[in-house]
């Protein structure tokens, strides 16, 4: 049996992972700067976050949610207050498109409406009603394809407050991520937020923060949103939420009530994701790993802009892009293959960083050495890279 080919893979096979970094089967050491698509968020095997599962596993790793579990009250609570959203609710489920698929559902089950609207550049999973919401064609199959959302253009109060007094009554839910990952590091901007806030509550629709990429403490908060000094209705979590370890959820205000059958998962909510997100939390709020973010990341921020050839360096906390063509067009490769560097990258020219909120000042300095070693290497070798 073959698998179905659909990622693009480096020829690269790890075996071990600390911390920061990664080895292969040869014991070449690699710097991880992407963390697994913005997934490590303690770091790599952290000795908590392990003990904690095999602890578990060695009681009851799962039965379905027919049973009180009281590790998801615990997650819960714990995710309230440091999250500083105690009065929410909290669902459990698997993925970011899941959270972001049920939180679209709930909006329409409150509201009785239909129409969502999403934003250009925006990218919020790949299941049905996700992907419908998601500005990749490319990616939505003609059964996803539908009527009820609509895209405007990003960072556009007015164009947002247009639709509404036109169609303010027919709009279920605004979803909208603090930052956009997949489209290329774009930061809302606060005002803009601000007004998605009034347009939502003016109009009776539920305002949905996408956090599975930009939340659980990456910037510097814990919602990328909170920035903006707004309250969404509901927050969709995943990526960090487990590092690693498949779990995620949506943060639910108190009006939206729930009842039997509305939503439900076999394997959301399990006991060994539910302490694998205990974990999560125990370490951040442990080792402080919110503010590492900010200053790490404010850190990087500062030494990036000064590096010549780098554009548009831009981000909050430890997500940050930066533009790249002409001669470095090439530069995520070459950092993979010559610098045994992992980033990331949106097309189509931006590299992504979204290392481990526990990235060390001098883990951050080793790379920022690698990148202008391999700029320099780039600018004076432009045919460097060998296409196969």
């Amino acid at each position: 049996m073959k698998l179905f080919d659909v990622y693009p893979i480096n020829d690269i096979t790890i075996t071990r992972a600390k911390g920061s970094y990664l080895w292969d089967e040869t014991g070449q050491q690699y710097l991880d700067m992407y963390g697994g698509h913005a997934v490590i968020s303690i770091g790599h095997t952290h000795p908590h976050f392990v003990s904690r599962i095999v602890k578990q596993l060695n009681q009851v790793a799962f039965y379905s949610n027919s049973i009180r579990i009281p590790l998801q009250q615990q997650l819960a609570d714990k995710l309230g207050r440091i999250s500083g959203k105690e009065d929410y609710q909290l669902f459990l489920c698997n993925s970011g498109a899941e959270a972001n698929e049920n939180a679209m559902k709930l909006a329409s089950f409150h509201t009785g409406r239909k129409k969502i609207v999403a934003f250009s550049k925006s990218f919020h999973g790949r299941t049905s009603l996700a992907v419908a919401a998601t500005d990749n064609a490319s990616i939505v199959a003609p059964v996803n394809q539908t009527d009820n959302v609509v895209f405007l253009p990003f960072n556009e109060g007015e164009a947002l407050r247009a639709y509404f007094n036109e169609h303010g009554n027919e709009v279920a839910a605004v979803i909208v991520e603090g930052i956009q990952g997949v489209g290329g590091i774009n930061i809302a901007e606060d005002s803009f937020l601000q007004t998605i806030r009034t347009v939502c509550t003016d109009n009776g629709a539920v305002f949905i923060a996408d956090a599975v990429q930009c939340g659980y403490g990456r910037t510097g908060e814990f919602f990328s949103h909170d920035l903006a000094g707004v309250q969404a209705d509901i927050y969709s979590m995943a990526k960090g939420m487990g590092n690693g370890f498949p779990v995620a959820g949506i943060l639910i205000a108190p009006f939206l009530k729930p009842k039997y059958g509305m939503l439900g998962t076999t394997f959301g909510g399990n006991h060994l994701a539910c302490a694998a997100a205990l974990a999560v939390l125990e370490v951040i709020e442990e080792e402080k790993l919110m503010e590492n973010a900010k200053t790490t990341g404010e850190f990087l921020i500062s030494r990036l802009k000064k590096i010549h050839g780098l554009k548009n360096v831009r981000g909050k906390g430890l997500m940050i892009g930066f533009d790249v063509d002409g001669d470095l067009k090439e530069l995520k490769k070459n950092l993979l293959q010559h610098q045994q560097v992992f980033t990331g990258e949106a097309k189509p020219n931006t590299i992504r960083l979204l290392p481990s909120l526990a990235l060390r000042k001098k883990e951050a300095e080793e790379f920022l050495e690698s990148l202008e070693e391999e700029i320099n290497n780039m600018v004076s070798t432009p045919n460097l890279v060998h296409h196969a």
